[in-house]
C-alpha cells in the first residue's frame, strides 16, 4: 500500500528535494534538480520503483520525528527494545554537489539498523550496473546507468535480488554516517563528504534564513515553517521557484487529475515572491526578477505561463508507464500540457508582485521595466481572447472573471508605476484599457440574481478564485458583490467546512471525476473573512485549515476531510503562501492592495 502523503517529510538543498516517510524510507528523489528524472520513485508505485529504507531491525520500534529547529534537518527518534537512536536526514546546503546524508546517532543502549537500497534511475526505467568500490574499512557501492551515477558510502551493502541490504549498529554516544552522492556518470566520483562540516553549514544556513523572517503576527510558528518551505522550493542557482517537488500525486485517488508540478509557474512564483518580500527577503526578489527577465525576454506574444527551473520553454507532457502511480492513480505524467495554454491572469500576477518589490525597496532595474511594458503590450494584444483561467481548465476557454480582473490589475500597476513611481509609458492608454475592463466586469462578471461575481461570463457559477479580487484592489473586501460571493462560496463550495475551487460537475474543466477541497482557497477565505471584519470566522477557519498540515507543518495541494488525509502534490507552494497571507491578514497587515492609489 502507498504511504499516506502526510507521512512524508521533505528535505531540500534548494536545488532538489527528497521525501522521507515516517518509517524511514526515501521514496522520492530527483537529481540534480527538482525537475530531473528520479533516482527513487516508490511514492509513485512500490519499492521496485526505487527507495532507500533505513530503520531499526526491531519491527516493533516506535518512531517520532521533528525538524531540528528552523531547518530541514529531519530528526527521527527510534525507541526499540534494545535502546534509543536517532536518524538525522538532510541534503547539505550549498556544497556544490548532490548528497543525501543519513546520520545515525546512538542515544541509549544499542540499536541495530537495517537498510534496503533499490536504485532506479530515470523514473525507474534504468536498472543500474552496480559494483563494490570500497573496502572493509570504508565500504562503498557504486551504481551507474546512462548519465547518472550514485555512490553510497558508510555501510557494507550486499546483493539481494536487484536490491542491496546492509546492517549498522550504534551504541550510546556513537554515530554512523550513510551518504549517497549523485554525480554525472561521465565525471570522476566525488570525494567522501565531510558530514560534520556539511551538517553545521546546513543548520546555520537554514537558521540564518529563519532568523531574518519579519513576522510579529498570529501563527508565527506556522508562518516561519511556510516561509522556509517557500525558500526550499526556490532554486539556489537560477532563482526559479517550483510549485511543488512532486509529480502526479493525485487530486482524486484513482483519477486522472495527476499533474507534474516541478516547474516554475509565473503565477505561483510571483505570489511566492510577494510573500517573501512582505517578510523582508528582498534579495530573493531581485534573484527571481532576474530569472523572470531571462525566461520571458523577447516577444511578449511568446510568453508562457510556466517554464523549467532555469527558464526552459520545452515542457511537453507525456505519460510514464514505468511508474504505476500513487495508489494506482494513473497516468503518471512528466511535463505539463498547460505550458501551451493562454492564462490571462498571469501578467497581472507578475505586475502586482513586481510592484510589491518596488514598494518594499527593491531597486528598479531598467530591463525589468522594459519587460513590464512589453508584457502590457501582450495583454493589450490579447485583451478580447477567452482563456484557460487560473485553474488551467482543459475544457473550452472562457472569459473567466478572475482572469479579467487580473488583466485590470496589470494595467492598474502599469498606471501606478508611471503616476506614482515616475516610470515612462503610455499611461493614458493603460488607464483607458483598465477602465474598459472594469466596466466589462461590472456588466458581465456579476450574477443579476444573487449579486455575486461569477466564474466566467455567461455563467451563474461561483469560483473560489473570485476571493482574489479584493486582494489586488479590484474591489473592497466589504463590497456588496464580494459579500454575496462569499455567501455563495459558503453555500456551494464548502460541503465539508473547507473550500473547493469550483463545482467540477459542471464540466467546465473538461476532465472526468472530481477533487477535494483546495487548501489555498481555504486560506483565501480566511483572508477575506479577516479583511471584511468576520474575525471569529477567520480564526475558526484558520485553525481548521492549519489542521490540514502534517505533523511537520507541510501542506499538500488538497485535503480529503472524509478520509482525513492529504491529497495532491506536496509540499505545495500555493498552499503555504496562502497560509502566510492569511496570517498576515489576521494580524492586520495591509495585503496586496495596501498601496492602492
Amino acid at each position: 500500500m502507498s504511504v499516506p502523503i502526510e507521512d512524508y517529510a521533505v528535505l531540500s538543498d534548494c536545488r532538489t528535494a527528497a521525501l522521507v516517510s515516517r518509517e524511514g524510507s526515501i521514496d522520492w528523489f530527483c537529481a540534480p534538480r527538482f525537475d530531473s528524472a528520479s533516482v527513487f520513485a516508490a511514492i509513485l508505485g512500490e519499492n521496485e520503483q526505487g527507495a532507500w529504507h533505513l530503520r531499526p531491525e526491531d519491527t516493533d520500534a516506535v518512531a517520532s520525528r521533528r525538524y531540528d529547529g528552523d531547518t530541514f534537518v529531519l530528526v527521527t527518534r527510534w525507541e526499540s527494545a534494545t535502546g534509543v537512536a536517532e536518524v538525522h536526514d538532510f541534503l547539505p546546503i550549498d556544497g556544490g554537489r548532490v548528497d543525501i546524508v543519513r546520520r545515525i546517532v546512538g542515544i541509549s543502549g544499542t540499536v541495530e539498523f537495517t537498510t534496503h537500497l533499490r536504485i532506479r534511475f530515470d523514473y525507474a526505467r534504468a536498472i543500474p550496473w552496480v559494483r563494490q568500490v570500497g573496502d572493509a574499512a570504508a565500504p562503498a557501492l557504486h551504481a551507474i546507468a546512462g548519465p547518472d551515477a550514485l555512490i553510497v558510502r558508510g555501510v557494507a551493502l550486499t546483493p539481494h535480488g536487484r536490491a542491496h541490504r546492509g546492517r549498522v549498529s550504534v551504541a550510546s554516544g556513537e554515530t554512523a554516517d550513510l551518504v549517497a552522492t549523485w554525480n554525472p556518470s561521465y565525471l570522476p566520483t566525488p570525494a567522501p563528504l565531510d558530514v560534520d562540516a556539511a551538517l553545521e553549514r546546513t543548520r546555520s544556513w537554514w537558521t540564518g534564513f529563519a532568523a531574518s523572517i519579519d513576522h510579529d503576527g498570529p501563527h508565527r510558528d506556522e508562518v516561519v515553517r511556510s516561509l522556509l518551505v517557500l525558500r526550499a522550493l526556490s532554486h539556489q542557482d537560477t532563482g526559479g521557484i517550483v510549485a511543488a517537488v512532486t509529480t502526479s500525486l493525485p487530486e482524486q485517488i484513482g483519477g486522472e487529475r495527476n499533474w507534474d508540478y516541478r516547474y516554475v509557474w509565473l503565477r505561483d512564483a510571483a505570489l511566492t515572491l510577494e510573500a517573501l518580500v512582505a517578510h523582508g527577503f528582498l534579495e530573493v526578489a531581485e534573484q527571481w526578477r532576474s530569472w523572470l527577465i531571462r525566461a520571458i525576454a523577447g516577444d511578449p506574444r511568446q510568453m508562457q505561463i510556466m517554464y523549467g527551473v532555469a527558464g526552459e520553454r520545452d515542457l511537453p507532457e507525456r505519460q510514464l508507464t514505468s511508474l504505476p502511480g500513487y495508489e494506482g492513480s494513473a497516468p503518471v505524467r512528466v511535463g505539463n500540457g498547460a505550458v501551451n495554454q493562454y492564462q490571462a491572469d498571469v501578467v497581472g500576477e507578475v505586475m502586482v508582485s513586481l510592484e510589491a518589490a518596488r514598494v518594499a525597496g527593491v531597486p528598479d532595474d531598467p530591463l525589468a521595466w522594459a519587460l513590464q511594458r512589453a508584457l502590457l503590450d501582450g495583454v493589450e494584444a490579447r485583451i478580447d481572447e477567452p482563456d484557460n483561467g487560473i485553474w488551467e481548465v482543459r475544457g473550452d476557454p472562457q472569459r473567466f472573471t478572475q482572469s479579467r480582473a487580473m488583466m485590470w490589475a496589470a494595467f492598474d500597476r502599469g498606471v501606478r508605476a508611471v503616476r506614482t513611481y515616475g516610470q515612462q509609458g503610455p499611461v493614458e492608454k493603460w488607464e483607458a484599457l483598465r477602465d474598459r475592463l472594469r466596466d466589462e466586469i461590472d456588466t458581465h462578471g456579476v450574477d443579476a440574481a444573487s449579486g455575486a461575481f461569477v466564474q466566467h461570463y455567461g455563467s451563474t457559477e461561483v469560483d473560489a478564485s473570485l476571493l482574489l479580487l479584493p486582494q489586488v484592489g479590484f474591489c473592497e473586501p466589504d463590497d456588496p458583490r464580494m459579500l454575496a460571493t462569499v455567501a455563495r462560496i459558503e453555500a456551494e463550495l464548502m460541503p465539508d467546512g473547507l473550500v473547493n475551487r469550483y463545482r467540477t460537475q459542471t464540466g467546465v474543466d473538461g476532465l472526468a471525476g472530481g477533487e477535494h477541497p483546495f487548501i489555498a482557497c481555504t486560506f483565501w477565505l480566511v483572508e477575506q473573512y479577516a479583511r471584511m471584519g468576520r474575525v471569529d470566522d477567520a480564526r475558526a477557519l484558520m485553525d481548521r485549515a492549519c489542521a490540514t498540515a502534517n505533523d511537520l507543518g507541510l501542506f499538500s495541494e488538497e485535503y480529503d476531510p472524509t478520509a482525513r488525509r492529504q491529497i495532491g502534490n506536496t509540499p505545495q507552494a500555493l498552499s503555504h503562501l496562502a497560509q502566510v497571507r492569511a496570517a498576515d491578514a489576521m494580524g492586520g497587515h495591509g495585503g496586496r492592495a495596501a498601496h492602492r492609489t
